[in-house]
């Protein structure tokens, strides 16, 4: 078990952090017995444990920087300190190579000082985010695999429940805005001439600079020539069967469409009124064919927000809108243009939805709250976040990462990895128009598919995945009374949600001081019942 001293300012932290650590922790008791203590607080009593963990907190000597661990980069936001002369570095800083985190034994004791603040790193990382130039780091489970491995390195057995479905690596969450499914409602406007342009100019630089096969080429401007014809329509729009495609591709597997309410409205930005062409010239009801075709398949359709991350009155008009479409009552969000900010999560809850899925990256891909998990916001109470990793726009598009299919697939690799290493989600956005002309993205999402169908993931809908990890968050740990320095690990699930079940891992102490990255064969995997009890020992050693 491992007692917390905090600040009573971060206990909301505190929470979250060991809701995504899913390991026994209590809020440290004075008269009980831990055997590990971690300090994240100014005020550092001396405390009796096999390990005690002090962060630095309050420190005015303080530089943003970022700290080496094993080969991997862990940005420090709120800044860190040095610790001279200390040998047996655990953390050094980048730059200056000094020591930021060591363990020395005192008496029986291992005491481990780190020169940053924990609470505060994540609370900067699930509030604020993470900046362009750090976005491919998945800071937050960084900081819990440090902690993790100092605590077994120092010989001390860890339980855990770890964010990782059992019989799956980890899960996907394959999901489409639905943000232009008819090229025929584009009438001379950006839209219209965006794809005229990226038709004729965009495929010729990208054939020039080898990015796009040949035969691409040749199908951009036979649409763009048929464009008169389809506003006519004397030719099919080529935009419209984007369900159909992505049907058949791919198969039985689940997927989730963000689908806009209401045409003609761009909505509110915080400082007035959005740019006119955020507007959308269709809505929910001009594709209820479609949401109908889409449900009856079995995907979950959701509501691509325009106002409801800033008025939970009009969110629970959008929300509503969709809910008449497809008949489901528990919707989740994600916003247009991923419009966000630090109220929207309780705005979004006001409204009623049942998740949000908008914290991302436009520009780029990766881990904007450092994280590969599901969270909670700290203002929220219920409504959970599915962050969003990947979207195909940020891949392609020269204004962002403009890669190639060959280096968007390097780049896609290496999150698989991380969902691998780390659990959690891997969340990806396909838009609706990006099979099509003038995009033809079918082969990269084609491929992806298959790559991620061979590592043995989940596939869920946003809606899953969520409610997967709301079954995560209800197990609990407590202190064994009967058996001092044992835990109590308690699941009461229901298996009658259709729901992959969880694991209950424990991981084997080590020699003291870090040797080597986790294998399968320093933890043994339990899969959990319908409910389940189980008693963990600090006896238990590698």
């Amino acid at each position: 078990m491992i007692g917390v001293i905090a600040d009573p300012a971060v206990h909301d932290v505190v929470r979250e952090f060991f809701e995504l650590f899913k390991t026994p922790w209590e809020f440290y008791v004075g008269n009980r017995q831990y055997d590990i203590v971690i300090c994240g607080s100014e005020d550092q009593p001396h405390v009796g444990a096999k390990l005690v963990v002090a962060y630095a907190v309050g420190s005015k000597d303080r530089r943003s920087c970022v700290l080496t661990y094993r080969g991997h980069r862990i940005p420090i936001y709120g800044g860190a300190v040095t610790f001279a002369g200390k040998a047996g570095s655990l953390l050094k800083d980048e730059d200056s190579q000094e020591c930021t985190a060591y363990v020395e034994q005192i008496g029986g004791t291992s005491r481990a000082r780190i020169g940053y603040d924990l609470f505060g790193e994540v609370r900067s990382l699930l509030v604020s985010g993470q900046p362009r130039a750090n976005a491919h780091i998945p800071t937050l489970e960084l900081h819990i695999a440090f902690l993790r491995d100092l605590i077994t390195g120092c010989g001390i057995p860890l339980v855990e429940i770890p964010p990782v479905p059992e019989g799956s690596q980890f899960v996907v969450c394959l999901t489409h805005d639905v943000d232009h499914p008819s090229i025929r409602e584009h009438r001379w406007d950006h839209t219209l001439f965006g794809f005229l342009y990226r038709a004729f100019f965009g495929s010729l630089r990208r054939i020039i600079h080898s990015e796009m096969p040949g035969q691409n080429l040749i199908k951009n401007w036979a649409a763009a020539m048929k464009l008169p014809f389809v506003h006519m329509g004397l030719a099919k729009d080529f935009w419209r069967d984007f369900d159909d495609r992505y049907l058949a591709m791919e198969g039985d597997l689940p997927s989730t469409f963000f689908v806009i309410p209401f045409k003609d409205r761009p909505g509110m930005a915080v400082d007035g009124h959005a740019p006119v062409f955020r507007a959308a010239p269709y809505q929910a009801k001009d594709i209820a064919d479609i949401i109908q075709k889409l449900v009856s398949a079995g995907r979950e359709v959701g509501l691509h927000g325009i106002d409801a991350w800033l008025d939970s009155s009009k969110g629970r008009e959008e929300l509503e809108e969709i809910r008449a479409l497809s008949g489901v009552r528990e919707t989740g969000v994600r916003m247009h243009w991923l419009y966000y900010d630090q109220q929207s999560a309780v705005v979004l809850e006001k409204a009623g939805a049942a998740y949000d899925s908008t914290v991302g990256y436009n520009e780029t891909v990766g881990y904007r709250a450092g994280t590969t998990q599901v969270f909670k916001p700290l203002e929220t109470n219920r409504l959970l976040e599915l962050p969003l990793h990947v979207m195909d726009t940020a891949l392609f598009y020269p204004t962002h990462l403009a890669l190639s299919p060959k280096q968007a697939k390097a780049l896609l690799d290496s999150m698989a990895e991380n969902g691998v290493r780390f659990g959690g989600t891997l969340t990806i956005n396909w838009h609706d128009r990006s099979l099509a002309p003038e995009r033809l993205w079918g082969g990269s999402y084609r491929d992806l598919i298959e790559d991620l169908r061979s590592r043995g993931v989940w596939f869920a809908t946003a809606g899953q995945a969520v409610s997967w990890f709301r079954k995560r968050r209800s197990a609990w740990f407590e202190a064994d009374s009967n058996e001092p320095g044992a835990v109590r690990a308690k699941v009461a699930v229901d298996q009658r949600d259709n729901l992959p079940g969880l694991r209950l891992r424990i991981h084997k102490a080590r020699e003291l001081g870090l040797s080597g990255t986790h294998s399968s064969g320093d933890y043994v995997d339990m899969a959990v019942g319908e409910s389940m009890e189980t008693i963990v020992s600090s006896e238990v050693r590698r």
